[in-house]
Order: structure tokens, then sequence, then C-alpha cells
């Protein structure tokens, strides 16, 4: 497939958030972190497997627009007693890709290595991520976000950053 420079140009905006979003999560800046997500947003780290029901089977985590607030506030409280103190997080996102387009929503799959460096030591989380980006007046927004961890089959370390 030839691209267009269109869309060469949304592509050079897509990975523009994308890094954004991962620079937010990685420096701890939650409120700013949490305005990039549409009121119908889902954030999803499913358990178990990539292609599982998350409505059936248990995830890591599957939160609705509410629940992301909840988990920034509850971040933002400092009764986050794992993470006293703050894990040092940073984040590569790489093999950026257009998976589809519908309308307004623009679909995209990325490859993400997070490294932490906390109290108990340091972890590598390396995920396959998939992110539904639907285009604002003012750019994009997260509409959907699922991180597939490669290990998510395997008992996993408390994991209480933002993934």
């Amino acid at each position: 497939m030839i691209a267009t420079r269109a869309d060469s140009e949304l592509m050079h905006d897509v990975e523009r958030f994308l890094y954004r979003e991962a620079r937010l999560a990685d420096e701890h800046r939650y409120e700013e972190w949490e305005e990039l997500w549409t009121d119908d947003a889902i954030y999803w780290v499913p358990a178990n497997g990539e292609n599982i029901d998350p409505e059936m089977e248990m995830s890591i985590i599957y939160d609705n627009r509410s629940r992301i607030g909840l988990r920034v506030r509850q971040l933002l409280s400092g009764k986050r007693y794992t993470q006293d103190p703050r894990s040092s997080l940073r984040r590569i996102i790489g093999n950026i890709e257009l998976v589809d387009r519908d309308g307004d929503d623009i679909r995209i799959a990325a490859n993400c290595i997070v490294f932490e460096s906390s109290a108990r030591g340091e972890t590598l989380w390396g995920s396959r991520n998939e992110y539904t980006l639907r285009i604002a007046a003012d750019g994009f927004r997260l509409a959907r976000k699922k991180v597939a961890l490669v290990n998510n089959d395997r008992a996993i370390y408390t994991m209480s950053f933002i993934i």
C-alpha cells in the first residue's frame, strides 16, 4: 500500500498524540492524562489472553470513563501506598500502525515497553496496545485503549500506576 501525504500527516499527528499520552503518564501528570479521554471511553488491560470477552471474563483493568477518573483521583490522593515513593516510569512506543478508520474514529496498534523502577526493584512491562482515537475540534481524544501485556497469563505484581 502506498501512503498518501494525508496518510503521512495523519500518522505523524497520531504518533505525537501517543507520545504525549505516554509522557503524561510517565511524569505522573494524571489530570492532564485524564483530559485525553472521551466521555464514553474504555481502558482495558485483559488477563489470561488478548481475545477474551471483558464482560464475561476477568480483566486486570476494565474501566469506563467514570472509573478512569476515580483511578486518577486515587493516584493523586497520596494514599496509594504501593506508589510511595512513586515509581519512575519510561515508555517506549514503536511499530505504530494505522489499522482502520471509520469516520472520526481511527484504530491504531503499537508495541510498548514500560520500564518501572520502584521500591521493589525494576520491572519491564511489554505489551501490544490497541487504541481508538477520536478526532475532536482540538485534536485527538482516547475513546479506547487496550493494553495486552505479553505476560498477562501469569501472576503479575501490583500494578498501581497507569500502564
